[in-house]
């Protein structure tokens, strides 16, 4: 990003905070999420073995969130969402069964989903509020307009990731140890007696 923004500012140009914006096809965006999946995978060193599950499942969730967006009307948040809650769904599982970290599968395959260009466009935004000479009301709507949208989404993801796998997580723990988890109900039972009915009380 800083180099991007040194750049910017050497030839004197700027990111348009609020750019209108282009359809894509989807086997464009399909692809593009794989190359980057794939090259995000090799320069954080993942073990070659593993590549092929986040590469495939990141295609896959970007084809679910252009689906969402292109043919069913969403917007960008809850196609990040669906994106990355049908990540989580499918590689929980697969990390627990091949022994493989859910954080480095799991974010290689939606890195691409990572709003890049809406904080690109906050930076710019910013540095011309800064600067002042070109401070409008529109420069000024379209930068916050970029911030809240850029949070919007990573929130999304963030929950989209985190909350399948919680939940998955939790139904395992259950069907591994179902007579450990009797075990501890019965003991708050005992130490908290209140929450069957009995107060204790004659």
């Amino acid at each position: 990003m800083v180099g991007l923004l040194v750049g910017l500012a050497l030839l004197g140009v700027s990111l348009p905070a609020d750019p209108a914006g282009r359809a894509v096809a989807l086997w464009v965006d399909v692809l593009a999420a794989g190359v980057a999946v794939f090259a995000y995978s090799v320069f954080y060193s993942t073990p070659p073995k593993m590549w092929a599950w986040p590469v495939t499942v990141g295609m896959a969730a970007h084809a679910a969130r252009w689906v969402a967006i292109s043919l069913l009307g969403m917007g960008v948040a809850l196609g990040a969402l669906i994106a990355c809650a049908f990540v989580a769904l499918i590689l929980t599982p697969v990390s627990r069964r091949w022994h493989m970290p859910f954080a480095a599968i799991g974010f290689a395959s939606v890195v691409s989903l990572i709003p890049g260009v809406y904080l690109f466009r906050i930076a710019s935004g910013l540095l011309q509020l800064g600067g002042g000479s070109s401070t409008t009301l529109d420069l000024l709507g379209g930068t916050l307009a970029d911030a809240i949208t850029a949070f919007i989404i990573i929130l999304a993801m963030g929950l989209g990731l985190v909350i399948p796998k919680m939940l998955i997580d939790r139904i395992d723990r259950r069907r591994e140890n179902p007579e450990s988890l009797e075990a501890n109900g019965h003991a708050d039972l005992a130490q908290h007696p209140w929450l069957i009915g009995d107060t204790g009380f004659p």
